[in-house]
């Protein structure tokens, strides 16, 4: 399986489990890695046969943006689901950044990784 990664997807969201969370929002960070057999769209240098990963992230953007859920968690899923949604994406790895995370001590960041695939 190849692998299409998109780093460092920024969107501010209103996710947390804390009221100032979900009043005042925060910048989440997102890393997805879709796993594609490119080969055909390489083949006919078609764009239609491989993940475009433009619209893939423009929906990752939207998803942080939209509804909000208590849990990184949740998040990720939510993404992982939408990125399945594409029917050259067998595979994807989703791992959300919460930087800026309500910890009480120094930390660099909070992150959760997922990974799913079509069944």
């Amino acid at each position: 399986m190849d692998r299409v990664a998109v780093k460092g997807l920024r969107a501010r969201g209103h996710h947390g489990v804390f009221p100032r969370e979900r009043e005042q929002g925060q910048t989440f960070v997102v890393d997805i890695v879709l796993g594609v057999d490119t080969r055909p769209a390489a083949s006919g240098d078609d764009l239609s046969r491989t993940a475009h990963y433009g619209i893939v992230s423009e929906e990752v953007v939207a998803i942080v943006q939209g509804d909000p859920v208590d849990l990184i968690e949740t998040l990720a899923q939510r993404i992982a689901d939408q990125c399945l949604k594409h029917e050259a994406v067998q595979e994807v790895e989703v791992t959300v950044h919460k930087p800026d995370a309500p910890i009480t001590v120094p930390f660099d960041d909070v992150t959760i990784t997922i990974v799913r695939s079509r069944e």
